[in-house]
């Protein structure tokens, strides 16, 4: 009775090695969205005041190609990790480059610190984004049942780093470090890279000092070398029908969320810029930094994601099963057109040009519009990841985890255009037409589901 009980126990609960990884990403997305909070208005803002003073226009293109090729990378950092490296190694290689990266930033305070920072960025980002995932779902070999719920938990630890970066990081910038001489502001961005370079230091720490005790040789080897070891080297084996359907699934999905991440990822330029103009940010008399707005995502998720992590397992354990993985992924792209048609009620009272407001709007408006846009995340993102390491051949595991990557690395390029051209369009329209597109693709794809859950059992 014991044993069985036992037995059940360890069915429950979660492998430590799953919050190893936890604490690593949380590190590391600390660092990431630690400067990608200050990025825009680093570049905007003018240069006697800290900044370096790029249009607006130019400040998108710049961080829509940034955010971009950070997406675009795990697809070589997966291939090289799968056939020579190593994902384990190549968490860590990609992680002291990203260190790099922001320290560059902190110590060069010009456009040749900028490139070269954003450059050591994302190479970085292309050696520990897609492994790490990938090793999430080798810790649940024979459990698929369990990898959904994995992944939300893993998720938040995502969104606890996400959450405290823009708080950290920006009070450094605009409020500890902000200085006044002759009536002119000069912030500190420099000292909110910093924090961020820290952050992935202490990643790095916890996940090389706790590796091996928690991990075992997890992702140590090679796919080939592994499976070498196991006696069958699938690296060598001809794809099956049935993996080569999957695979399709895998790229036929991925290219739907390209349409739900442009739209989400204006939260770093385009909706960065309203909020710092259009928005009443004054609590109690008191203002609220405009690099905060951007902790309000990962602060839902935090608060969010457990509740949704215990309804996928209680809706799996009743007769008609859990909804299916196109199924919420069309939802979470619906939601995100939602929170759009929200903001668009505040930009009826602003007004749409991108340089003048009318008014300002309720602080409320774009609270709800994060709100809608992170239940659409946590409806897609976990649900992916799990996907694809449910799907993904094994030869081609964290390859195509660079493939589901890359979609937000094409999103990044069209949405930093999108939010580029704001300047010229006005908000209405620019706003307008991302949630019009995201809840037209969500529709589309939620037709398509029952075809798509046929190729992936």
């Amino acid at each position: 009775m014991a044993a069985s009980q036992q037995a059940q126990h360890d069915k429950v609960r979660h492998p430590p090695g799953l919050y190893l990884l936890f604490f690593t990403e949380m590190w590391e997305r600390f660092s990431y969205y630690g400067m990608r909070a200050l990025l825009t208005l680093y570049l905007t803002t003018a240069l006697i005041s800290g900044g370096l003073g790029f249009e607006k226009s130019t400040a998108m293109s710049i961080y829509g190609f940034f955010t971009g090729a950070v997406y675009f990378t795990p697809l070589l950092g997966g291939y090289l990790s799968d056939k020579y490296i190593g994902r384990r190694r190549a968490i860590t290689i990609g992680g002291v480059l990203m260190a790099l990266g922001n320290f560059c930033l902190f110590a060069l305070t010009n456009t040749a610190g900028l490139y070269m920072g954003l450059a050591l960025l994302i190479i970085g980002n292309g050696f520990f984004k897609p492994n790490i995932s990938t090793l999430v779902g080798e810790l649940y070999p024979n459990d698929e049942g369990r990898k959904d719920a994995a992944f939300t938990i893993f998720y938040m630890g995502i969104n606890i780093g996400g959450f405290f970066a823009p708080l950290v990081c920006g009070f450094l910038a605009e409020d500890l470090f902000k200085t006044t001489i002759d009536g002119i502001d000069h912030f500190g961005f420099r000292f909110g890279f910093l924090a961020a370079a820290i952050g992935m230091i202490v990643g790095q720490v916890i996940y090389n000092g706790l590796g091996n005790r928690y991990l075992g040789d997890i992702g140590k080897n090679t796919v080939g070398a592994a499976a070498r070891e196991s006696g069958v080297d699938v690296s060598r084996e001809p794809l099956t029908p049935k993996e080569k359907q999957r695979t399709a699934v895998i790229v036929i999905i991925t290219c739907f969320v390209i349409f739900f991440w442009a739209g989400f990822e204006q939260a770093g330029s385009s909706l960065t810029l309203y909020a710092d103009k259009f928005v009443d940010k004054h609590i109690f008399g008191w203002e609220v930094p405009t690099s905060w707005f951007q902790s309000l995502n990962p602060l839902f998720i935090v608060l969010l994601a457990p509740v949704l992590s215990a309804f996928w397992i209680k809706l799996a354990a009743t007769k008609k099963g859990d909804l299916s993985i196109p199924v919420k992924m069309s939802l979470g792209m619906i939601m995100l057109g939602l929170g759009y048609m929200v903001l668009i009620m505040a930009v009826l009272q602003t007004g749409s040009d991108a340089n003048n407001a009318v008014v300002q709007s309720n602080i409320l408006f774009i609270i709800v519009t994060y709100l809608l846009h992170t239940l659409g995340e946590l409806f897609l993102s976990p649900v992916g990841l799990s996907m694809v390491s449910k799907l993904a051949p094994a030869k081609l595991a964290s390859l195509l985890m660079g493939v589901w990557l890359a979609s937000t690395g094409v999103a990044n390029v069209l949405g930093g255009y999108l939010a580029a051209i704001t300047q010229s369009l006005g908000y209405f329209e620019v706003f307008g037409l991302i949630g019009l597109m995201a809840i037209v693709m969500g529709l589309i794809l939620l037709l398509l589901s029952r075809k798509l859950v046929r190729m992936m059992e």
